[in-house]
């Protein structure tokens, strides 16, 4: 039984921002989830995800600005900050007075920013995979172009079997979706958050992080090594570290049960 309640839009940090809900009020009483995707993945993407979250919170699933079906074009400001603040106004929009913030790639670089800039009302941090690039560090093991290259072939009409080029190991159903609604991904909005990976510090932010955090590590993914675990926990020493094997960086997508199972009870229970 599905546990998608509805999609919807709210103004929040002067913009309109779409999610998708799941969950919903049978969870009353709990702290909300809200699930930020990562660079080019709108929320729709996470939806196989959100379905599973929801038999266990209220889950939000936003759509970051310049993606899917939230605000985008040339007069928005993309920078990790904005992006941050627009986490934050969506949870005060929807009058969510206690939520975890689950974050993947991007989303998890927004959500420790998050925390050290409006923790009102945030319960936990849950960092998916994050790049750890930045000023004098290594390079993010994808590239830019993989990424333009992509969208600008989905502008002008994609199929599934021309999304298997940048993802061969995707499901059929995984390609088809990620071949309709790549197009939404806003060119110049990807392009700064790529440049933001290597550019902006995320290490900066750790030793301040307000609430317990939990690091979801790829072993395959090549995002996240030994030797950036061990300056994690060492600028956050409270963080918990779990692995998922036979993952790349979207974890999900590669490794659905192992990936649930990666939350343990951080959240106060395993996930279904």
């Amino acid at each position: 039984m599905s546990t998608f309640i509805h999609g919807g839009n709210v103004q929040a940090n002067g913009i309109r921002q779409h999610y998708l809900r799941y969950g919903g009020e049978q969870h009353a009483g709990k702290p909300a989830l809200v699930l930020i995707p990562g660079i080019t993945s709108p929320a729709i993407t996470w939806g196989f995800v959100a379905e599973h979250l929801g038999k266990s919170f209220d889950t939000y699933v936003l759509d970051a600005r310049g993606r899917g079906l939230s605000s985008t074009g040339p007069d928005l400001d993309y920078s990790v900050d904005t992006c941050a603040d627009d986490i934050s106004a969506f949870a005060q929009a929807m009058g969510l007075a206690s939520y975890h913030l689950v974050g993947h790639s991007m989303g998890a670089r927004f959500a420790v920013r998050v925390s050290v800039r409006n923790p009102q009302g945030l319960k936990s941090l849950v960092l998916i995979d994050p790049p750890v690039s930045g000023p004098g560090r290594r390079e993010y093991p994808s590239k830019l172009p993989w990424y333009v290259d992509s969208i600008r072939q989905a502008q002008n009409g994609m199929s599934a079997d021309d999304m298997r080029a940048f993802c061969p190991t995707w499901t059929e159903d995984q390609l088809q979706l990620r071949a309709e609604w790549l197009h939404t991904c806003y060119e110049p909005a990807i392009v700064r958050a790529f440049n933001d990976f290597h550019d902006v510090d995320f290490h900066q932010d750790l030793p301040h992080v307000p609430v317990p955090a939990l690091l979801i590590v790829a072993t395959r993914g090549g995002v996240i090594q030994a030797e950036d675990e061990a300056e994690i926990q060492q600028r956050l020493p409270g963080i918990r570290i779990t692995r998922v094997e036979d993952a790349g960086h979207m974890i999900p997508w590669d490794n659905l049960p192992g990936f649930l199972a990666a939350f343990g009870d951080f959240l106060g229970s395993p996930l279904a």
